[in-house]
Protein backbone atom coordinates (compact mmCIF):
# COMPACT_ATOMS: atom_id res chain seq x y z
CA UNK A 1 0.00 0.00 0.00
CA UNK A 2 1.18 3.52 -0.39
CA UNK A 3 3.04 5.40 2.19
CA UNK A 4 0.86 8.55 1.53
CA UNK A 5 2.59 12.08 2.78
CA UNK A 6 3.16 13.10 6.38
CA UNK A 7 1.69 16.41 7.99
CA UNK A 8 4.50 19.49 8.16
CA UNK A 9 5.60 19.05 12.27
CA UNK A 10 7.04 17.03 13.69
CA UNK A 11 8.34 15.54 10.11
CA UNK A 12 10.80 13.08 11.89
CA UNK A 13 8.16 11.51 14.43
CA UNK A 14 5.30 11.21 11.59
CA UNK A 15 8.41 9.82 8.98
CA UNK A 16 9.28 7.16 11.44
CA UNK A 17 5.27 6.30 11.89
CA UNK A 18 4.54 5.75 8.95
CA UNK A 19 7.68 3.32 8.36
CA UNK A 20 6.77 1.51 11.39
CA UNK A 21 3.54 0.83 10.52
CA UNK A 22 4.70 -0.51 7.23
CA UNK A 23 6.73 -2.89 8.84
CA UNK A 24 4.88 -4.33 11.55
CA UNK A 25 1.92 -4.60 8.87
CA UNK A 26 4.37 -6.64 7.31
CA UNK A 27 4.83 -4.72 3.95
CA UNK A 28 8.44 -5.15 4.83
CA UNK A 29 9.01 -8.73 6.49
CA UNK A 30 12.40 -9.01 8.02
CA UNK A 31 15.30 -8.95 5.75
CA UNK A 32 13.78 -6.87 3.53
CA UNK A 33 15.69 -3.95 2.08
CA UNK A 34 14.12 -0.74 2.42
CA UNK A 35 13.42 1.46 -0.71
CA UNK A 36 16.27 4.20 -0.68
CA UNK A 37 16.44 7.48 0.89
CA UNK A 38 15.25 9.10 -1.96
CA UNK A 39 12.07 7.12 -2.79
CA UNK A 40 10.91 6.93 1.30
CA UNK A 41 11.76 10.76 0.63
CA UNK A 42 9.13 11.01 -2.11
CA UNK A 43 6.88 9.10 -1.00
CA UNK A 44 6.19 10.31 2.93
CA UNK A 45 6.62 14.14 1.20
CA UNK A 46 9.44 14.95 3.15
CA UNK A 47 13.05 16.07 2.76
CA UNK A 48 15.71 13.35 2.70
CA UNK A 49 17.12 14.61 6.26
CA UNK A 50 13.86 13.98 7.57
CA UNK A 51 13.94 10.53 6.54
CA UNK A 52 17.56 9.57 7.34
CA UNK A 53 16.51 10.70 10.85
CA UNK A 54 13.18 8.66 11.09
CA UNK A 55 15.54 5.49 9.69
CA UNK A 56 17.98 6.62 12.89
CA UNK A 57 15.07 6.23 15.13
CA UNK A 58 13.78 3.17 13.92
CA UNK A 59 17.65 1.64 14.21
CA UNK A 60 17.47 2.59 17.96
CA UNK A 61 14.16 0.62 18.25
CA UNK A 62 16.03 -2.44 17.24
CA UNK A 63 13.81 -2.37 13.38
CA UNK A 64 16.12 -1.69 11.04
CA UNK A 65 19.84 -1.89 10.63
CA UNK A 66 22.18 0.01 7.85
CA UNK A 67 24.78 -1.95 6.44
CA UNK A 68 27.39 0.04 4.49
CA UNK A 69 26.85 -0.09 0.79
CA UNK A 70 23.97 -2.25 0.96
CA UNK A 71 21.43 -0.22 2.40
CA UNK A 72 18.82 -0.38 5.49
CA UNK A 73 16.90 -3.66 6.40
CA UNK A 74 14.73 -4.79 8.67
CA UNK A 75 15.92 -6.99 11.22
CA UNK A 76 12.25 -7.04 13.85
CA UNK A 77 8.93 -6.01 13.76
CA UNK A 78 8.78 -4.76 17.07
CA UNK A 79 10.57 -2.70 19.08
CA UNK A 80 12.72 -3.80 21.35
CA UNK A 81 11.76 -2.43 24.97
CA UNK A 82 14.17 -0.71 26.96
CA UNK A 83 15.62 -2.07 30.43
CA UNK A 84 13.21 0.29 32.46
CA UNK A 85 10.32 -0.80 30.59
CA UNK A 86 10.78 -4.17 30.73
CA UNK A 87 11.85 -3.89 34.80
CA UNK A 88 8.08 -2.33 34.95
CA UNK A 89 6.36 -4.92 33.69
CA UNK A 90 8.58 -7.79 35.23
CA UNK A 91 7.05 -10.06 38.13
CA UNK A 92 8.24 -8.82 41.41
CA UNK A 93 9.93 -11.68 42.16
CA UNK A 94 11.73 -11.93 38.95
CA UNK A 95 13.12 -8.43 40.12
CA UNK A 96 13.85 -9.95 43.52
CA UNK A 97 16.01 -12.89 42.33
CA UNK A 98 17.77 -9.92 40.42
CA UNK A 99 18.07 -8.25 43.42
CA UNK A 100 19.40 -11.05 45.29
CA UNK A 101 22.40 -11.68 42.47
CA UNK A 102 23.11 -7.93 42.91
CA UNK A 103 22.96 -7.12 46.36
CA UNK A 104 24.57 -10.23 48.07
CA UNK A 105 27.68 -9.90 45.62
CA UNK A 106 28.14 -6.33 46.42
CA UNK A 107 27.60 -6.62 49.71
CA UNK A 108 31.11 -9.63 49.36
CA UNK A 109 33.02 -6.83 47.35
CA UNK A 110 32.24 -3.79 49.92
CA UNK A 111 33.70 -5.68 52.85
CA UNK A 112 36.92 -6.60 50.34
CA UNK A 113 37.08 -2.71 48.72
CA UNK A 114 35.48 -0.04 51.19
CA UNK A 115 37.08 2.47 52.73
CA UNK A 116 36.73 4.72 55.60
CA UNK A 117 34.53 7.29 53.54
CA UNK A 118 32.66 3.81 52.77
CA UNK A 119 32.11 3.41 56.00
CA UNK A 120 31.41 6.69 57.41
CA UNK A 121 28.38 7.06 54.49
CA UNK A 122 26.86 3.44 55.46
CA UNK A 123 27.06 4.25 59.39
CA UNK A 124 25.10 7.56 58.00
CA UNK A 125 22.60 5.49 55.94
CA UNK A 126 21.74 3.37 59.11
CA UNK A 127 21.09 6.34 61.38
CA UNK A 128 18.68 7.49 58.78
CA UNK A 129 17.13 4.11 58.54
CA UNK A 130 16.82 4.18 62.26
CA UNK A 131 15.48 7.80 61.99
CA UNK A 132 12.43 6.95 59.51
CA UNK A 133 11.54 4.13 61.82
CA UNK A 134 9.12 6.87 63.27
CA UNK A 135 8.15 8.07 59.39
CA UNK A 136 5.20 6.67 57.10
CA UNK A 137 6.10 3.37 55.21
CA UNK A 138 7.45 5.59 51.62
CA UNK A 139 9.46 7.25 54.11
CA UNK A 140 11.18 4.40 55.37
CA UNK A 141 11.53 2.01 52.44
CA UNK A 142 13.39 5.34 50.60
CA UNK A 143 15.95 5.07 53.85
CA UNK A 144 16.19 1.74 53.35
CA UNK A 145 16.78 1.75 49.91
CA UNK A 146 19.68 4.11 50.35
CA UNK A 147 21.28 2.47 52.69
CA UNK A 148 21.55 -0.52 50.27
CA UNK A 149 22.74 1.75 48.16
CA UNK A 150 25.17 2.59 50.07
CA UNK A 151 26.18 -0.71 50.49
CA UNK A 152 26.34 -0.83 46.13
CA UNK A 153 28.29 2.27 46.47
CA UNK A 154 31.47 0.55 48.44
CA UNK A 155 31.77 -2.01 46.17
CA UNK A 156 33.10 0.51 43.58
CA UNK A 157 31.71 -1.13 40.80
CA UNK A 158 29.86 1.21 38.43
CA UNK A 159 27.96 -1.46 36.60
CA UNK A 160 26.53 -2.79 39.80
CA UNK A 161 25.84 0.50 40.73
CA UNK A 162 23.72 1.29 37.51
CA UNK A 163 21.64 -2.13 37.29
CA UNK A 164 20.69 -1.37 41.30
CA UNK A 165 19.57 2.61 40.29
CA UNK A 166 17.36 0.71 37.42
CA UNK A 167 15.13 -1.63 39.61
CA UNK A 168 15.02 0.69 42.47
CA UNK A 169 11.93 2.33 41.57
CA UNK A 170 10.09 -0.87 40.84
CA UNK A 171 11.62 -2.06 44.25
CA UNK A 172 10.04 0.64 46.00
CA UNK A 173 6.87 0.33 44.66
CA UNK A 174 6.86 -3.32 45.86
CA UNK A 175 8.52 -2.22 49.39
CA UNK A 176 5.98 -0.01 49.97
CA UNK A 177 3.15 -1.95 48.76
CA UNK A 178 4.45 -5.18 51.24
CA UNK A 179 4.51 -2.84 54.28
CA UNK A 180 0.89 -1.61 53.46
CA UNK A 181 -0.27 -5.25 53.06
CA UNK A 182 1.72 -6.82 55.90
CA UNK A 183 1.49 -4.12 58.25
CA UNK A 184 5.06 -5.11 59.17
CA UNK A 185 6.51 -2.09 61.09
CA UNK A 186 3.12 -1.74 63.16
CA UNK A 187 4.82 -4.09 65.91
CA UNK A 188 8.47 -3.74 64.33
CA UNK A 189 8.42 -0.06 63.36
CA UNK A 190 12.28 -0.16 62.11
CA UNK A 191 12.38 -4.25 60.95
CA UNK A 192 15.48 -5.68 60.07
CA UNK A 193 17.17 -3.09 62.14
CA UNK A 194 19.67 -5.86 63.59
CA UNK A 195 20.83 -7.37 60.17
CA UNK A 196 21.54 -3.97 58.47
CA UNK A 197 23.88 -3.31 61.82
CA UNK A 198 25.04 -6.62 61.00
CA UNK A 199 26.03 -6.02 57.78
CA UNK A 200 27.62 -2.22 58.64
CA UNK A 201 29.54 -4.60 61.21
CA UNK A 202 30.64 -7.45 58.33
CA UNK A 203 31.89 -4.84 55.87
CA UNK A 204 33.69 -2.54 58.35
CA UNK A 205 35.42 -5.77 59.24
CA UNK A 206 36.62 -6.67 55.89
CA UNK A 207 34.22 -9.78 56.54
CA UNK A 208 33.15 -10.74 52.83
CA UNK A 209 31.54 -13.65 53.15
CA UNK A 210 30.22 -12.65 56.78
CA UNK A 211 28.67 -9.94 54.49
CA UNK A 212 27.02 -11.14 51.92
CA UNK A 213 25.38 -14.47 54.30
CA UNK A 214 24.11 -11.30 56.32
CA UNK A 215 22.42 -9.81 53.14
CA UNK A 216 21.46 -12.79 51.47
CA UNK A 217 19.63 -13.57 55.34
CA UNK A 218 17.86 -10.06 55.37
CA UNK A 219 16.90 -10.57 51.76
CA UNK A 220 15.18 -14.20 52.46
CA UNK A 221 13.42 -12.55 55.72
CA UNK A 222 9.41 -11.81 55.65
CA UNK A 223 10.67 -8.54 54.38
CA UNK A 224 11.32 -9.14 50.86
CA UNK A 225 8.55 -11.30 49.16
CA UNK A 226 9.60 -14.68 47.88
CA UNK A 227 8.06 -17.52 45.14
CA UNK A 228 5.92 -19.29 48.23
CA UNK A 229 3.92 -15.97 48.83
CA UNK A 230 2.63 -16.29 45.17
Amino acid sequence: MPLGSVRPSPLVEQAAARLREQIAGGDWPVGTRLPGETTLAKELGVGRSTVREALRALAGAGLVLSRQGAGVFVIATEPVEDWPTRLRRAAVTDVYEVRMAVEVHAARLAARRRTPEDIAALRAALDRRRAAGTADDAAFVDADIAFHAAVIAAAHNPVLADLFAEFSPVLRESLIELLSLTGLRADDPDTGDEAHEALVRAVADGDAEGAAEVLRGELEDPFAPSRKAE
